[in-house]
């Protein structure tokens, strides 16, 4: 007997498998983000918030404690956890294909078009692009360390924070002096290192 027959409560909503509804909700919000830049539309900034908010999601870990695949293996033979069905009755990760590919085609699209350089494509598909970067250095630096014998060294994680750390620094400290702001480039670039870092960690 699962979990949900034992108490309804802990159905998930529309008894989808979890994360289904976050998956619709994501779907649309890059349905509705992607078709406005194609069709050169101004973006309200709330869509592009939202937006971010919502890739956070699909590009971090699900799980609290990440355990080895064998101990995984071996809780659920035991029944102390029960298999996990992904979003929608999709296979894994194929919520994250798709809004990578999303995004991907829309570059396409747009250099197609000649419109790759427009302002709006620039910014929507640097910081998009800055955060899943930092998401697939991660994923390459948690791989190599699963095959190190040794720890990873810190002095990566270090070097990424105090770069950001410095260009964000530098970026809000006109706003807190109330002096003359950067540029609008450096300001953009500040933006796009903290999503790498926030992707990457």
């Amino acid at each position: 007997m699962s979990d949900y027959e034992e108490d309804p409560t802990k159905r998930p909503p529309l008894g989808l498998p979890v994360g289904s509804v976050r998956a619709l909700l994501t779907l649309l919000i890059v349905g509705v983000v992607t078709r406005s830049v194609a069709l050169g539309r101004d973006l309200d900034v709330l869509w592009v918030e939202t937006l971010l908010i919502a890739l956070a999601h699909y590009f971090t870990s699900r799980r609290f404690i990440n355990l080895p695949p064998d101990v995984v293996k071996k809780i659920k033979v035991e029944g102390l956890i029960e298999d996990e069905k992904h979003p929608l009755f999709l296979p894994r990760h194929s919520i994250r294909f798709l809004l990578i590919a999303t995004f991907v085609g829309l570059g396409v699209y747009l250099y197609q078009e000649g419109r790759l350089l427009e302002p709006r494509a620039v910014s929507l598909l640097g910081i998009v692009a800055a955060y899943i970067i930092g998401c697939l250095v991660r994923g390459v630096g948690t791989w190599f360390g699963r095959r190190r014998d040794k720890p990873v060294s810190t002095l990566w994680g270090d070097l990424k924070a105090l770069i950001v750390l410095g260009a964000v620094v530098a970026a809000g400290l006109p706003e807190l002096l109330g002096t003359d702001p950067w540029p609008l480039d450096y300001q953009k670039a500040a933006l796009a290192l903290l999503l790498f870092y926030f992707g990457s960690r």
